[in-house]
């Protein structure tokens, strides 16, 4: 049940976070200010946006259940140290503590609590990474994890070989665009969107992607066929470590639906050895030698513990047989 519960305010909390930038959900009101400077007295009128009330109240709501959980995790936990260095409680404690910052200054009138005021609104999208917490009631976005961190290297590849490509393009785009400019032109900028290489990058960008906003096209036929040298060499760029990374998250998620399909394993009883001091610690084991005639000899001596032998034990053939299973 807390796990449904802490999954229903998860969402609760995102949807707010999105209606609060509506503009159904947003009122304009002009604040009046009045300060006095000396025997002067000056009225101000400033404009401010307000979120309705209702989406406040309910942002509270899920920040106190968010805090009530994170303390409980805290309180709980045996290793406090491994408690701070994982990643979704920093994500938990940093998009808690903003509202609770805002909600105490919001009454002090100082100048500099205002520009702090103002500065908690903007990081107000810390809010969304409450998406992570997601992670740990859906075995699919652990996979997700899992995958991306084991493609590390796949994804520095990517990079490299795009940052390598748009440096490449952007440089050929630039000079290819040149080519037949206006005589009377002297930078040779007037005819093309391509007027330096750092515009480029974008172009590049968004053409090796096979994104292609249309926002900026080469306008003459020897940039048309950069641009489609930039295609291809996109395409190909993207199609080599891509495979990779489908094959870790296979792999992954086969492991994952694998251990779901394993069966529970239950508590066993494993009896405990003698302890010093019991009536059995200190015996040895019984040895019995069956002579010719099928008489039974027993060596030890009068009194000692008699054991049934290890085949016997239905404990040690359930461990056996869990073992194999796993």
């Amino acid at each position: 049940y807390v796990a449904f519960a802490s999954l229903f305010f998860i969402l609760i909390s995102i949807t707010t976070f999105c209606l609060e930038t509506h503009e159904a959900f947003n009122r304009v009101i002009n604040k009046t200010e009045t300060s006095a400077a000396a025997a002067t007295t000056t009225t101000t009128v400033a404009v401010e946006v307000e979120t309705e009330p209702f989406l406040t109240y309910v942002e509270g709501t899920c920040v106190v259940w968010f805090t009530f959980e994170f303390l409980m995790r805290v309180s709980f936990c045996p290793d406090k140290r491994d408690f701070i260095k994982s990643s979704l409680n920093i994500i938990d404690f940093v998009a808690i503590l903003p509202f609770y910052l805002e909600v105490g200054l919001r009454g002090l009138s100082s100048k500099a609590a205002k520009d702090v005021l103002g500065f908690l609104r903007v990081v107000r999208f810390v809010r969304i990474l409450r998406i992570f917490k997601l992670t740990r009631h859906f075995v699919g976005l652990r996979v997700l994890g899992h995958t991306l961190r084991a493609s590390t290297n796949e994804f520095l590849l990517l990079v490299i070989f795009l940052a390598l490509g748009v440096l490449i393009f952007a440089t050929m785009i630039y000079y290819a665009e040149r080519i037949g400019a206006d005589p009377d032109d002297v930078t040779g900028s007037r005819h093309t969107y391509f007027k330096n290489i750092p515009i480029g990058f974008w172009w590049a960008v968004v053409t090796m992607t096979t994104l292609g906003y249309g926002d900026m096209y080469p306008m003459t036929w020897s940039g048309m066929l950069v641009g489609a040298l930039c295609a291809l060499a996109g395409v190909l760029t993207i199609a080599m470590p891509v495979p990779v990374i489908v094959n870790n998250f296979g792999m992954y998620y086969s492991l994952a639906m694998a251990k779901q399909k394993l069966p529970k394993k239950k508590n066993k009883h494993i009896p405990r050895p003698p302890q010093p001091g019991s009536p059995g610690y200190g015996n040895t084991p019984t040895h019995n030698v069956t002579t010719a005639a099928g008489a039974t000899n027993n060596n030890n001596p009068p009194g000692a513990d008699r054991r049934p032998p290890a085949t016997a034990c239905p404990l040690a053939q359930e461990e056996v047989v869990e073992i194999n299973r796993a």
